[in-house]
Parts: C-alpha cells; sequence; structure tokens
C-alpha cells in the first residue's frame, strides 16, 4: 500500500471502525478527493451493501455529527446497525418498486454510495433510479467498476456492462453543445461531470450548470488567428491547383478528384486515421 494512503483521515477512521469492513487500498485517495468538501456539513449520505456495518461508522466520523448516513442492504440483518443510529433499508438495488418506496420517503439525498452487489444490472438500476433524487451540488459514486470487465460471475466485458453504460452518459451530457442538437434527456440535464478512476466511476450532479452551451468571444480585435484543423496550411497548394484546374468543366472527372483531395482534405483523413488507430494499439499494449 501507497504509504502516503495511511495518513489519510479517512483511511484511519476506517482501520479503527468498530465494526468489520473490507475496502480497497485505492479507494481511500478516491475518498479524500471526492467527498473532502462535504465534511461538517448537513447531508443525507445513502450507502449499499453495509454487510457487518464497519464503513457506516467510518462515514459517520469522517461526515460529522451534522450528517445522516443510511445503509441498504439485501441481507435482513443489516437491521441490527438501527440500534446504533443508522437508518436501514432491505431491499434490492436493482428494483425500481424499492426505489419509488426508499425515494418517497427519504426525498432528495445529497450522495448515494454503491458498494452493492456489483452486477451491471444493480448498478446501472442504482443509477438510473436515483439520478432524479439527486441534490445538486451531489454525487452518485459506483464503486467495484473493475467487474465491467471480469467474465466469470459477472459475464463482461458486455455490451451492457456499466462502464459501457457510464460511456454512454459522456455521451449524452456532450449534447449540451449546440454542434449536436439540443435532443436533451435527464441525464444530460442533470450530470455535470463524470470521473473515472480505477474501479470507482463519480457522477456529479448538477442542473445548474447543465446549459446548453453557445460560442462566445470576447472584444478585441482578431488580428492574426487562423484556423487550421482542417489542413489549412495546404490553401496555397490549393490556391495553385485551382487556378491550373478550377477552370475545367464541374462534372470533368479530374476536377471532382482534386476537389475530393484537397477540399475535403481526403487524403488528411487517412493519414490521421492511421496514426490513430497506431496510438490506440500502442494503448491495448
Amino acid at each position: 500500500m501507497d504509504i502516503n494512503t495511511k495518513k489519510l483521515p479517512i483511511y484511519k477512521l476506517f482501520i479503527n471502525s468498530k465494526k468489520y469492513s473490507i475496502k480497497w487500498s485505492s479507494y481511500f485517495q478516491v475518498y479524500e478527493k471526492i467527498f473532502s468538501t462535504y465534511r461538517n456539513k448537513k447531508i443525507k449520505f445513502v450507502e449499499i451493501g453495509v454487510a457487518n456495518g464497519g464503513s457506516l461508522f467510518m462515514w459517520q466520523n469522517y461526515f460529522g455529527k451534522k450528517a445522516k448516513i443510511i445503509g441498504i442492504d439485501f441481507n435482513p440483518n443489516a437491521k441490527k446497525l438501527q440500534k446504533h443510529g443508522f437508518k436501514i433499508y432491505i431491499g434490492d438495488q436493482s428494483d425500481k418498486k424499492f426505489w419509488d418506496k426508499f425515494y418517497q420517503k427519504e426525498g432528495k439525498i445529497d450522495i448515494i454510495l454503491d458498494d452493492g452487489g456489483h452486477k451491471n444490472l444493480q448498478q446501472i438500476s442504482t443509477v438510473h433510479h436515483s439520478l432524479p433524487f439527486i441534490k445538486d451540488g451531489g454525487k452518485i459514486v459506483v464503486e467495484d467498476t473493475s467487474t465491467s470487465f471480469v467474465k466469470k460471475e459477472f459475464n463482461n466485458p458486455s455490451k451492457y456492462s456499466f462502464i459501457n453504460f457510464a460511456k454512454n452518459i459522456v455521451d449524452v451530457i456532450h449534447k449540451r453543445s449546440p454542434l449536436l442538437g439540443k435532443n436533451l434527456n435527464f441525464y444530460s440535464k442533470k450530470v455535470f461531470l463524470v470521473e473515472f478512476f480505477e474501479s470507482i466511476t463519480v457522477f456529479s450532479i448538477d442542473s445548474r450548470k447543465c446549459f446548453t452551451n453557445k460560442e462566445i468571444s470576447n472584444k478585441a480585435k482578431n488580428e492574426w488567428a487562423i484556423d487550421y484543423r482542417h489542413n489549412d496550411y495546404f490553401s496555397e497548394l490549393k490556391t495553385k491547383l485551382n487556378k491550373k484546374y478550377g477552370h475545367m468543366n464541374k462534372k470533368s472527372l479530374l476536377r471532382k478528384v482534386f476537389r475530393k483531395l484537397f477540399y475535403r482534405n481526403f487524403i488528411f483523413d487517412i493519414l490521421d486515421k492511421i496514426k490513430i488507430k497506431k496510438i490506440f494499439k500502442e494503448m491495448k499494449n
């Protein structure tokens, strides 16, 4: 384990928790990064998969007395933790009816952390059914997302893995760009940021920041900036070729070839793809 991990406040609280708990060593640095701003604030924190309850004590001590810590588990024995002041719900995280009843009672929450069954349907259902009930400024955190790549027991990789679901959300939030149209759904209207850590995915929720994007400029004059992204540094060559072949009949084959190769950057797109494929190949090694 990294020696710096042992110095983190959240790690010390985990080690000294009065109840048994299991966590991966890399998680604690992520916890500090994503949760530190919520400490000593009046928040409602929900954890799915509480087992013996060790993590509930860790969260209570980490967030402070103002925080309300709620646990969800499929095992009825988890109800025993209520004598320690935690509110416990027993139910199936993949069941929409469970979530409907849960949020009907609890209302909106600040953070939900999924450390439950880790199966695709369980993780996806938690995000999908919880998203409308996360307060602006809150988070949905899903742990053990490495199961999206585990064949035995979890039947992954799969088109319908949790990680592919999360990648789809990344695609969806890009629809806030005017370049892609305005077909927004409740994901693009609620999810402001998606962060991927090793085995943890974090969705930051804030509808106030999910407005349709627009291009703006300042008041200064554009003196020399030119858009070179489409290989316009070949403009001189284009100009010479245009003088030579531009007078040709629009239907002529040579003119069509000329426009295809240079005005639509056909050759340069192919070269770009070759280089990109090489980088993708190097990523997999």
